[in-house]
């Protein structure tokens, strides 16, 4: 089966221009399929300041209301997006810059407003592997920011690691994939602040009970969690350093 190779990238690596570059120009050049997905950094944040918007997070998840969507659309989709696939395209990558409607490639469903009321975030009910494939075969490599929609005419802003596994885990069947969720610290951390080189679900479990693993990590591992349940082979999480650097190893193992 041939391999798949699923990369996710955001926090500090989008707004790093000279960080973004590295990565980018590793990513380009990757053999084989690739997928990347990408979230919007601050930049999302610091546009809604700028219109008189109060940006408004939850466990690492932003509270999206009818204007925080028209925001987050025309960062993440629009400028990030092809900026991304600007920069891809002068290192000799043929990268399509997509979000959820493009192609009906990814269906979501509005999150349900309790317990907490996110506004208009999206959770993936479906994926179009056939339509994603099609780019695959052609040599596109499909760059996708965090908009999807409900198939009824409405956007819907999802999270970037949840689409990253979700996409992962529904293309299992066709190829043998690998998802890589790197950001800008080294990988988990214990509470020493040392990487942890693997980590299962009941230990993931653990730290979090105990406080070690919190805000933004545990929906993270939970894609991650999931990702492996849908059939993805590996799925590492470290720091973007490893795109950037070919003898970086991954530090971060998560394991079925």
């Amino acid at each position: 089966m041939e391999h798949l190779e699923v990369i996710k990238i955001g926090g500090k690596v989008i707004d790093q221009p000279g960080q973004l570059e590295k990565v980018l120009q590793a990513f380009a050049h990757i053999q084989g399929p690739k997928i990347l997905i990408h979230g919007g950094g601050s930049k999302a944040s610091e546009m809604e300041r700028t219109l008189g918007l109060k940006p408004t997070m939850v466990d690492g998840r932003r509270i999206t209301s009818s204007d925080a969507l028209e925001v987050v659309t025309m960062v993440y989709a629009g400028l990030i997006n092809k900026t991304i696939v600007a920069k891809l395209q002068s290192f000799g990558c043929n990268a399509i810059g997509l979000s959820g409607p493009d192609g009906n490639s990814i269906l979501s469903s509005k999150r349900p407003a309790k317990p907490i009321d996110f506004g208009f975030v999206g959770d993936v009910e479906k994926v179009n592997t056939s339509f994603i494939d099609i780019q695959l075969k052609s040599g596109l490599s499909p760059v996708f920011s965090a908009i999807t929609h409900d198939g009824n005419g409405q956007l819907l802003n999802t999270n970037a690691d949840t689409m990253a596994s979700v996409i992962a885990g529904a293309f299992s069947g066709l190829y043998n994939v690998r998802l890589t969720l790197a950001f800008e610290i080294e990988g988990v951390l214990d509470a020493s602040g040392n990487v942890l080189t693997k980590i299962d679900e009941s230990s993931f479990q653990k730290l979090v009970k105990n406080g070690t693993i919190k805000e933004g990590m545990i929906p993270k591992l939970t894609n991650a969690f999931d990702a492996l349940k849908s059939g993805v082979k590996e799925v590492k999480l470290t720091s973007s350093d490893y795109l950037s650097n070919t003898t970086h190893l991954y530090t971060n193992v998560i394991l079925n």
